[in-house]
């Protein structure tokens, strides 16, 4: 990264609690993994760890609405 182009900012929402046995923040969605590789990765690598917790996020959500309740 480059001094004069700012970084695309952490997605983190200050919710940081992983999802047990999923292995993925509640709050915003990234794995261990990539939150772990954040600060170290070039913007196009974080459009690619943005675009799978998004995706992450989508399946999550749909699956939650459409579970039956108890």
């Amino acid at each position: 990264m480059s001094d004069d182009t700012p970084a695309i900012p952490s997605p983190c929402i200050s919710v940081c609690k992983l999802n047990p046995g999923r292995d993925y923040c509640l709050g915003c969605y990234r794995s261990r993994a990539e939150i772990a590789e954040w600060r170290k990765v070039d913007d196009d690598r974080r459009r690619e760890i943005l675009e799978s917790a998004g995706a992450r996020r989508v399946e999550i959500v749909s699956r939650s609405i459409s579970a039956p309740r108890r």
